[in-house]
């Protein structure tokens, strides 16, 4: 027998869990190149339906809003049915959300994008819920920042991929329309139609991955090698959870870490499309964000190796510190200085979440999957972030408001610094009462 964050674990799992390790790891695929894409979509629908920048965050918010309404569901669902049962319904309820795009662009109103968006985010919410124990289970736990960083490298393969598609099918339709401005009612209502119609056009294509997928785990489900959770505790045994120093800050660092870096994603195609910045069109910034992605599946292939020989902390810490240098760096110039540089903050992205996230889950024992939930759950960090992000670039323009994100990193980096040391044992579980 072997320990896994405080969890017997059967050395079979290691051995015979290596067939399920790459198919696991290929849903770090899927929703990473689903999530991306709502970074192109912010852009697109803001042309189409002449939103705001606040307007344009609700995308993002209707999405992550996903992760904090069924996060604690999902990790109930994943006690219940297990890992692999649990991946199968997250892969369709991803497929439908990804269908409903249709019915939002055939009706062409803002709000049935906010709503396939949701439906999407919560089959991603169930996976990320499963998937992420999965991996750190199916190996040695000294490895498990390493393995998860490696299956987040190919889930940033997915974000890098999907700003050049994105932009032909989505960005490269829209920026060819006539202004609006110059437009009958009944041209504009056409014009939305059609624009609309590009929108929905990937996602499509994404659902019929998604079915096949489904039923790969779907014959996988009684894998003899797949690790078995515990039974779902109570809503306040989850909550109480939060006793534990270490995974309460680590919830509150995966709520700002996704912000920070869905508030750039969201408005990095805006931003390297103004004057003062790259000057860009809307599709040749689309495919700019791919670096910015790029930099992150690059970061993540050298993370998976570094981490293994580095303290996982200082590797954290030094990662949010030099997000938040680029990111002032941006902020505090104009042309290619402030382009490249908040570009240059996905490399740093790269091993912050896999790391975060591991990091939480030491010492949890049987509690991984309630503690992942609560995990997951603060990932509605990208539904809030972005909003507010957009609201400060209302007021005093992108660069400054990207600005919020700088603080939140550095939050992160105090949380690496004081998780540097290797983790010893887990603290006593706080006592719940009625």
């Amino acid at each position: 027998m072997v320990q896994v964050g405080g969890a017997s674990v059967s050395a079979g799992v290691q051995k015979g869990g290596g067939f399920l390790l790459p198919w696991v790891i290929v849903l770090f695929f899927a929703w990473g190149f689903s999530t991306c894409l709502v970074d192109l979509i912010a852009p697109a629908l803001k042309a189409v339906f002449t939103l705001t920048n606040f307007e344009a965050g609700l995308t993002q918010f209707a999405f992550f809003l996903g992760y904090f309404v069924i996060s604690l569901p999902a990790s109930a669902l994943v006690s219940k049915l297990g890992y692999l049962r649990s991946i199968v319904v997250g892969l369709l309820v991803m497929m439908v959300g990804c269908l409903l795009f249709a019915p939002a662009a055939n009706a062409g109103v803002f709000w049935g994008f906010l709503a396939a968006l949701f439906i999407l985010a919560s089959g991603i919410t169930i996976l990320q819920v499963a998937a992420n124990p999965v991996v750190t289970l199916l190996g040695k736990p000294e490895t498990a920042s390493s393995r998860l960083t490696f299956a987040q490298f190919l889930n940033s393969f997915g974000t890098f991929i999907a700003p050049f598609i994105g932009s032909a099918m989505i960005l490269s339709h829209i920026e060819k329309a006539p202004d609006p401005a110059t437009l009958t009612q009944i041209q504009l209502e056409t014009l939305r139609h059609t624009q609309a119609q590009a929108v929905q056009a990937p996602y499509m294509i994404i659902a019929g991955v998604l079915a096949v997928l489904a039923l790969i785990f779907f014959l996988l489900r009684n894998h003899d090698h797949a690790p078995k959770p515990e039974k779902a505790p109570s809503l306040s045994e989850m909550f109480g959870l939060l006793g534990h120093k270490r995974l309460a800050f680590a919830v509150l660092c995966i709520f700002l870490y996704v912000g920070a870096e869905v508030s750039i994603g969201t408005y990095l195609t805006n931003y390297l499309s103004q004057p003062d910045t790259l000057g860009l069109s809307l599709s040749q910034a689309g495919h700019m964000v791919a670096y910015y992605w790029g930099g992150a599946m690059v970061g993540r292939l050298i993370g998976a190796w570094v981490l293994a020989r580095v303290s996982p902390g200082k590797v954290l810490a030094f990662c949010a510190v030099g997000a938040a240098v680029f990111i002032a760096i941006s902020a505090f110039s104009t042309g290619v200085t402030a382009g490249y540089a908040i570009i240059a903050v996905g490399l740093f992205n790269s091993v912050m979440f896999p790391t975060i996230f591991s990091l939480g889950l030491q010492g949890m024992g049987v509690k991984m999957p309630a503690a992942s939930g609560l995990l997951c759950m603060a990932i509605v960090g990208g539904a809030l972030l972005p909003p507010a992000t957009g609201l400060l670039g209302d007021h005093v323009g992108l660069g400054l408001a990207f600005l919020l994100p700088a603080v939140c990193y550095l939050v992160i980096a105090l949380f690496g610094w004081t998780t540097r040391k290797p983790f010893v044992e887990v603290e006593p579980a706080p006592t719940i009462t009625n």
